[in-house]
């Protein structure tokens, strides 16, 4: 289950950001995009994030997980293609192999949603979303 191994490296990721803030914000959710063709299993990954979290500065962060779909670029016929991971990576038009992946492969922070209690008036939050 390398899932477990992803979030340790997203929370030390994620930890190096928040240090680096000259003022430390409320981290409110994580957004990842994960591609198919990753292999990685968004429920073992939202759970291996929700037992690593606990008692930490991200104890209920939100992890919102975006799956990017594996497309193929099929050079012999011009076609984007859909492949089916593990059962068929060849064009299904004229059945040349998979050559060219256009999506699928994406594993990344795509953003991080955090707040600021404000000075003028402390109940309020100011959201922001940065990207990494």
């Amino acid at each position: 289950m390398h899932e477990t191994d992803l979030t340790k490296a997203l929370i030390l990721t994620v930890r190096d950001w928040w240090e680096a803030q000259p003022q430390k914000p409320k981290i409110e959710a994580l957004h990842l995009a994960i591609g198919h063709f990753t292999c990685v299993e968004p429920i073992g990954l939202q759970f291996a994030f929700e037992v690593q979290t606990r008692d930490t500065f991200l104890d209920g962060v939100k992890l919102q997980i975006e799956e990017i779909p594996l497309i193929a670029f099929c050079h012999p016929c011009q076609c984007e293609y859909r492949p089916e991971i593990g059962l068929q990576y060849s064009c299904p038009k004229c059945g040349s192999p998979m050559e060219d992946i256009r999506s699928g492969r994406e594993l990344k922070i795509d953003r991080i949603e955090y707040s600021f209690l404000t000075q003028e008036t402390p109940q309020e939050t100011v959201s922001y979303a940065s990207n990494l």
